[in-house]
């Protein structure tokens, strides 16, 4: 028999809410801190790289350790391990306020990394495990939407944050934010587990996986001030790690990365195509504040409202693109999306030292928001349908690696292969030009995995894989969430 509370109960939109407000704020630290980059170098003397770092450390933490992160949540209790998360989030977030250096803040970030490698996957999961099947796509949609806003009024309340009280307070931002999200989490959002997870967890594996990213991240990072032993030792390093992580997961008893996941076609190739989709974001989010701020001139809080059309377009359209989805299948939106956010990425070209924002920043913004509004949704959708629900922590912790390591090793790579380095961020003509060069690229690879998606994807809406028992996520202390099912264990007559 099918369970799950409904989207449209009252329960339903409080449990979206509490799900996305917690992963939302971790993605609104991604985004918020790269509009405070310039003024975060000029107070703390800051290298370029020290800016990547300041990117990067939090991405690393948070890619190498998401799986784990899904696994915890699986066995001892998604709303339990996404509550440690968020408490663990906002207490680095206070670190990162007061960092008195740049190496204290890229320790604190790195923290914070750890925070949303616990509450991340898991605000997902709660979702895929809660809701009636009917309804799981309709609410992801809603969610993506909710999380997307997150993610795009980043660079707003950053701009106006550093442009007001200082780059510190984009960190103090986090604390009242997370009591919310604690609130309304025990309020309102029934536990769920997967009762099949039993065993050791994988540590090896996660300290494979976060060692093998850091060593490929370094060798990058360094390369861009010149090649040398220790960039090399690095990157073979990381690349014989990697190796060796594959080799654990296959042999391991209780895996963090269960490779049987990949004998799903579907699965394998969405996680392909979210690789390319946030490479490509994560790397033009990276130079994008840097050119409106030091090329266009535009203040932080002028550079933060440049793109609320993202914002705007994702509030009102992605829970319908979510359902669109559901009807038409997924091949049809997880192409057009990035082949229109590459297009909109190509419209960047026209920001330069005299841009104007209604002739050159605008058009760019709206077509970029259309093509994100059209695929998020059905991206986060799709991954989950390839697998059956009780794995959807760590479903989930996959496609979230993929997208956090796609988008650290971008902006790791990017300054390296657009020429930038050193102090090159405070002069403009460096910045502009390598910020023409990082458009191109970014813009091929959205284009490469929309066509990617066009080759793969099905066209056909896929099912969500059968669960051997429909009574998986119920808490045994809660009445029963469907009135015609008993939980194992329920005192509700």
């Amino acid at each position: 028999m099918e369970n799950g509370i409904r989207l449209h109960s009252a329960q339903g939109r409080w449990v979206v809410l509490a799900a996305a407000l917690g992963s939302g704020m971790a993605m609104l630290d991604g985004t918020v801190v790269n509009v405070a980059l310039p003024h975060i170098g000029a107070e703390l003397g800051a290298s370029l790289a020290s800016l990547q770092w300041t990117v990067n450390a939090y991405l690393l933490t948070l890619a190498g350790l998401i799986l784990l992160g899904g696994s915890l949540g699986d066995r001892y209790g998604r709303r339990r391990v996404f509550l440690i998360g968020v408490v663990w989030f906002a207490a680095a977030s206070g670190l990162c306020a007061i960092a008195p250096t740049v190496g204290v803040l890229i320790a604190a970030r790195a923290l914070q990394g750890i925070g949303g490698a616990l509450l991340t996957p898991g605000s997902l999961a709660l979702l895929q495990a809660t809701f009636h099947p009917d309804d799981r796509s309709a609410a992801v949609g809603a969610w993506s939407g909710l999380g997307g806003v997150a993610t795009a009024v980043g660079p707003l309340l950053g701009g106006w944050l550093v442009s007001g009280p200082g780059w510190r307070w984009i960190f103090v931002l986090n604390l009242p934010l997370a009591v919310v999200v604690v609130l309304l989490t025990v309020r309102h959002v029934p536990e769920s587990r997967d009762d099949e997870a039993t065993g050791r967890f994988d540590v090896p594996g996660a300290v494979l996986a976060a060692l093998a990213l850091g060593g490929v991240t370094y060798a990058l990072t360094d390369a861009a001030e010149g090649f040398s032993a220790a960039v090399a030792v690095s990157a073979l390093a990381g690349v014989l790690l990697a190796v060796a992580f594959v080799v654990v997961e296959r042999r391991a008893a209780e895996p963090m990365l269960p490779l049987g996941l990949f004998s799903s076609r579907l699965f394998t190739v969405v996680n392909l195509v979210t690789l390319g989709i946030y490479g490509a974001l994560g790397g033009i989010f990276f130079y994008l504040q840097v050119q409106l701020q030091t090329v266009a001139g535009f203040s932080p809080l002028v550079a933060g409202v440049a793109f609320a059309p993202v914002t705007l377009l994702m509030l009102l359209f992605s829970a319908g693109a979510g359902r669109l989805a559901t009807r038409l299948g997924p091949r049809l939106p997880l192409t057009l999306g990035p082949l229109i956010a590459a297009a909109g990425v190509l419209l960047m070209l026209r920001i330069g030292s005299h841009a104007s924002y209604w002739a050159d920043v605008l058009p760019a913004a709206v077509l970029f928001g259309v093509g994100l509004t059209l695929l998020v949704a059905p991206l986060t959708a799709t991954v989950l349908a390839a697998v059956e629900v009780r794995r959807a922590g760590i479903a989930s912790g996959v496609n979230n690696a993929a997208a956090r390591a796609a988008g650290l090793i971008a902006v790791a790579a990017l300054p390296l292969l657009t020429g930038l380095s050193g102090d090159q961020y405070r002069v403009p003509s460096a910045v502009d030009s390598a910020f023409r060069t990082a458009v191109w690229i970014c813009a091929g690879v959205l284009a490469g995995a929309g066509l990617l998606a066009l080759a793969t994807v099905p066209g056909k809406a896929p099912e969500a894989a059968p669960e051997p028992d429909a009574t998986w996520y119920c808490q045994t202390t809660a009445p029963p969430v469907d009135p015609g099912h008993e939980c194992p264990g329920s005192t509700a007559n």
